[in-house]
Order: structure tokens, then C-alpha cells, then sequence
């Protein structure tokens, strides 16, 4: 998937296990069939899951979620991967990873959450923001001001010319660039709330996975939830549950016009779930812009 992608397999974790917490050396490792982009999975045992970051990038998260994810667990409404151990490199594997509590569930599908969902969701995040963790909190992945991400956008849309409008996606992303930035301090946020990064049981949400974003940044960023995960009657739900307001609505656009334009440019040869899932957000951000342009 990563051009500078290490190699796992179960063989790997087992000699892993076995040299760094051998009570667990005894448990079946099973590779999870994932198409999760940061973090190779394998199944030990019953209750837990070992992650091994699949590149020196996301092998930073792991800090990340050791340090902050027990903190923010007791303050969630749903259920997170809570982290147990924490491994060091060792056997030719060359970056610390991570033994986390196996969660039940199934990732939901681009766009299909509806009223159910969105409640949920709009519950996460006011419980994010509630935390009360802001004093020491360490800023999120996307903190950054949506315009910062300017250059990197446009360069995705000169990639994507011919696979998409990119007219019509050039001017969605010049509408978003010119919403009021944000006022006031920033927020905890999840910061990547996407199909693979949360657990469904039915109509509801389950549970709330890969925490490696997380941190203060503006509330808009959690927003593209809207777009990946949400129909279009589950995101005016959502919209009215978050209290979102015009300039914080369109930012949360931009933000997931942006992600899903650099994912797709990225993955469109490398990992078709991705790929697919950012064609979805992109196409119903495209039709809002389309039937906008209509109306006027």
C-alpha cells in the first residue's frame, strides 16, 4: 500500500509476543482482513488485537493513543480500543507498536448512516468536547487553518483531472476557502472519523477506533463525518444535533472535500476500499455544490 511499507505477518507477531510478554505467547494469531491504511492488524486471541504501524509515520501515533486514549476512554459515551501494552521494536521490526482490547463490530459503508448514527455521533462529539483534557492537550493531525491545506489540494485536483469534475471540485473547495475561520479556542476532536475508523451494531454506533489523530483543533475538522459516514437525511440530523453553524458547516466541507481529494489522488491505485469511500465523499459534495450553483 506505502512505497516505504514494512512487512508483517503472523510468524513476526508471534516472535514478538514471545519475547516481550511471553503470558500471551500461548494465544492463536490470526491476521485481521483489513484495508486499514496506518496500522496492520492481527487478532491475539479472544480479547485482543496487536496494531504494528505500517510505516514510520503512523508508528508516531502510537504514542499518541498510549498516552491519551486511557484518559479519554472514562469520558466517552461508546466503546475505544483501550490500549495494554506497549511493544518495542525487536525481531527486524522496527518501530514500538501496540496490544489494544478487541471490539466487536462491523465498519459501516461510505454514506450510509442515517438518523440513528448521526445522534451518536453528534453525542461523540459533545462528549469530546466535554473532556476537560484542553490544558496539556497536544494538537490534533489537522489543526492546521483549512487554507494552509491549499497547495496540497489543488496539487490532488491536478491528479485527479479527468477522473473527476475538477472544475466543479475547484470551485466547492474555493467556496469552503472563503467560510469565517473558526473563532475562539480549539476543541478535542477525534480527528479522522471515517468508515474504517468506527464500529456499527445495527443502525447505531459501536465503537470509535484509531485514535493517532487525536487532539485540539477546530470542531469542523470531526464535521466531515457528515460526508463519509452519513446519507444525506442522516447529515441534516447531524447538522441540528452539532449545532453547526454556517461557517463551521462549510469548513467541515472543505475539510472533507480536501481529505477525500488527497485519498483519492494517493489510493486510487493502491487500496480500492479507500479509494471508493473518497469518490463517495467527493460525489456528494459535488452534488451539494451542483445543485447550489442551480439554485442561484
Amino acid at each position: 500500500m506505502h512505497a516505504d511499507e514494512t512487512k508483517t505477518d503472523a510468524a513476526l507477531v508471534r516472535r514478538l509476543i514471545a519475547g516481550q510478554f511471553p503470558g500471551w505467547a500461548d494465544l492463536p494469531v490470526v491476521p485481521v482482513d483489513s484495508d486499514g491504511t496506518v496500522n496492520a492488524l492481527y487478532r491475539l486471541g479472544q480479547e485482543l488485537t496487536v496494531r504494528l504501524p505500517r510505516t514510520e509515520g503512523g508508528a508516531r501515533d502510537v504514542e499518541t493513543e498510549h498516552r491519551w486514549v486511557p484518559r479519554l476512554a472514562p469520558r466517552l459515551p461508546f466503546p475505544v480500543p483501550e490500549p495494554v501494552a506497549l511493544g518495542a521494536p525487536a525481531e527486524g521490526y522496527p518501530w514500538p507498536w501496540s496490544v489494544c482490547r478487541w471490539l466487536d463490530g462491523e465498519n459501516p459503508s461510505a454514506g450510509q448512516g442515517g438518523p440513528l448514527l448521526a445522534a451518536d455521533l453528534a453525542a461523540l462529539l459533545a462528549a469530546l468536547r466535554r473532556t476537560g483534557l484542553t490544558d496539556d492537550a497536544p494538537p490534533a493531525y489537522r489543526s492546521e487553518p483549512l487554507a494552509s491545506r491549499d497547495a496540497a489540494t489543488r496539487e490532488a485536483l491536478g491528479r485527479l483531472d479527468g477522473d473527476i469534475d475538477t472544475g466543479l471540485a475547484t470551485a466547492a473547495w474555493q467556496e469552503a476557502l472563503r467560510a469565517p475561520a473558526a473563532e475562539g479556542p480549539g476543541v478535542w476532536v477525534h480527528g479522522d472519523l471515517q468508515p474504517g475508523n468506527v464500529l456499527v451494531s445495527g443502525d447505531r454506533l459501536g465503537a470509535v477506533l484509531d485514535f493517532g489523530c487525536t487532539g485540539v483543533a477546530d470542531p469542523a475538522v470531526d464535521l466531515i463525518a457528515g460526508w463519509y459516514l452519513l446519507s444525506a437525511d442522516g447529515r441534516r440530523v447531524f447538522r441540528t444535533r452539532t449545532a453547526a453553524d454556517d461557517a463551521a458547516w462549510a469548513r467541515g466541507r472543505g475539510w472533507a472535500l480536501s481529505i477525500a481529494l488527497m485519498e483519492l489522488a494517493y489510493y486510487r491505485t493502491r487500496n480500492a476500499w479507500m479509494a471508493s469511500t473518497a469518490r463517495h465523499v467527493i460525489a456528494e459534495i459535488l452534488a451539494d455544490a451542483a445543485g447550489a450553483v442551480s439554485d442561484r
